[in-house]
């Protein structure tokens, strides 16, 4: 299924969204660190062609979506992006789903504009003060030790982020090297790797450690691939326990990259989540 380009200007930038289908509820997809919204290539038309509307987004900064040199690529910054974004779109309340930093995205998003979120899906999700992950923090490790070698012209991203992406998935088949140079692809260059690096040192632990979760009243899932091997395991615990209208879900043999390991299956259980009723359905959106 082919997807609608749109580009949505945001403040600092505009964004690049991919729409599939079109007049069903909408469920807006984020992506985490080092990857972008092809990561929801196979979930999306699965969500269109079951009647809802599904976009796909790149983060200010990340894909096709512009970078602005200087701009605020934080996880506070980008929920402010998005909320932008939805209200151009005339989104309506929203399923929304995020992967990694995605989810912090999503989680600040249901606190600070609850109006616009009906049902909350957070998938192998950052929080509280235990991020940014062990992927990410190998970036930030590297960034002076990188950079310097980057202005010299000794090295690309691959180093920095190929182990990640091989990393970030249950099954090494579902992470070949054409597709991992398909995720290196926005960062090509002294420059993009430079971008990937700025990317990395705006992720601060403060955009979440005072979140108040007890806050979101929208049916919420947590999903937590088992085999995650970048985020500790008692992360999506707490998630849970922190949001009262709250399930979780353990997939087995699922890593970071749930899209990737099971795209069928991670489709299936966000339909399912908007089956249950939200509580303040009857409430307007602004």
């Amino acid at each position: 299924m082919d997807s609608d380009i749109l580009r949505v200007p945001v403040g600092p930038g505009s964004i690049h969204i991919e729409r599939y289908g079109q007049g069903g509820n909408s469920v807006v997809l984020l992506h985490g660190f080092g990857t972008c919204s092809f990561l929801w290539r196979e979930v999306a038309p699965i969500l269109a062609e079951n009647g809802f509307c599904a976009y796909a987004v790149d983060m200010l900064g990340y894909g096709e979506s512009d970078r602005p040199f200087g701009a605020d690529y934080s996880v506070a910054a980008q929920s402010a992006y998005l909320e932008i974004a939805l209200a151009t779109l005339r989104a309506g309340r929203s399923t929304v789903a995020g992967i990694d930093i995605g989810g912090g995205v999503a989680q600040r998003l249901a606190v600070e504009r609850p109006e616009r979120v009906g049902w909350l899906a957070l998938i192998n999700s950052v929080g509280f003060d235990q991020w940014p992950t062990d992927d990410t923090k190998i970036v930030q490790r590297g960034t002076a030790r990188f950079a310097l070698r980057v202005s010299r012209g000794m090295l690309g991203v691959a180093p920095l982020l190929t182990p990640v992406l091989e990393g970030s998935v249950g099954n090494s088949a579902h992470m070949p090297p054409k597709l991992v140079a398909r995720y290196l692809a926005p960062y090509v260059g002294n420059e993009g790797v430079t971008h990937l690096l700025a990317l990395a040192a705006a992720l601060d632990e403060r955009d979440l450690e005072t979140l108040q979760l007890g806050e979101i009243a929208c049916p919420t899932l947590v999903v937590r691939g088992e085999e995650d091997r970048w985020l500790d395991d008692g992360v999506a615990e707490r998630l849970h326990l922190s949001i009262k209208d709250s399930q979780i879900v353990r997939l087995p043999g699922v890593g970071r990259l749930v899209p990737e390991d099971a795209p069928e299956m991670l489709a299936a259980l966000l339909m399912e989540l908007t089956r249950i009723r939200d509580p303040r359905q009857n409430t307007a959106v602004e």
